[in-house]
């Protein structure tokens, strides 16, 4: 997709991003109360995340991801650290991760993550560094995909939680809600 025509104020991106980034912690307990350990640790379909994989995978992209490229861009950094979020999940145990423990570090390092927001000058946001997958990205290329990371995941667990609801009460015609996430497995 080509760039837009249009500049971005890096201080109302700063600011909105802070506000959307400070909203994941309350949207993910609303969506995760009451959940069961059953549920936490099942799939809506083999190949996708259960509920606990979302959260571990959201928590590890804090520190190793988005929060580390801003820092690399904020500080003159050169390069970006590799990452493998789909093998972090096998390696790290994701579905064995105990829920409360998975959802409070993410909460802390998300806290961090804003406290630490609060002190760049947006200006800083501009360098860019060349990314090996995805061209050349600046820190406020970074900061709107992470707001977006967000929302997809915050999606995706929406999802996963139509699914499973949906199968824990079949025979019940839950299509009639509209089309299910995930086939009926």
């Amino acid at each position: 997709m080509a760039p837009s025509s249009h500049a971005v104020d890096p201080v109302a991106l700063l600011n909105s991003a802070r506000a959307g980034l400070a909203r994941l912690p309350a949207a993910l307990t609303a969506l995760i109360s009451g959940l069961d350990a059953a549920a936490w640790r099942q799939r809506p379909a083999p190949a996708e995340w259960a509920p606990i994989e979302i959260v571990c995978h959201l928590r590890d992209e804090e520190t190793e991801d988005f929060g580390a490229r801003v820092r690399v861009i904020v500080e003159g950094g050169g390069a970006f650290a590799r990452i493998d979020p789909q093998r972090w999940a096998v390696e790290r145990g994701y579905i064995d991760v105990d829920p409360d423990s998975a959802m409070t570090a993410l909460g802390q390092r998300r806290a961090a993550s804003l406290a630490y927001l609060a002190t760049i000058d947006p200006s800083q946001l501009a360098r860019a560094i060349e990314h090996p997958g995805a061209g050349r990205l600046s820190g406020l290329d970074i900061l709107a995909a992470w707001v977006a990371h967000d929302q997809l995941h915050l999606s995706q667990l929406t999802a996963t939680l139509a699914r499973l609801w949906t199968d824990r009460w079949t025979p019940l015609r839950t299509e009639y809600a509209g089309p299910i996430p995930y086939s009926a497995g």
